[in-house]
């Protein structure tokens, strides 16, 4: 005979963890140091990363 197993759903919390407080536009915002310059503008520019989503943008200086 072979052993059942029990797999564990996850739940709705555990799901969407993270992902409704940047829904809502609260997102958290870390700088990337990798891409600094942009050359089709040919300025500095600043790029953001969001720790939750992922979500980037950009903001020149």
């Amino acid at each position: 005979m072979s052993n059942v197993i029990q797999f564990k759903r996850p739940s709705l919390k555990e799901k969407h963890k993270g992902k409704t407080l940047c829904k809502s536009g609260f997102h958290k915002w870390e700088i990337v140091k990798e891409k600094q310059f942009d050359v089709k503008q040919g300025k500095l520019i600043t790029l953001y990363q969001c720790n939750r989503c992922g979500e980037r943008k950009t903001k020149a200086l």
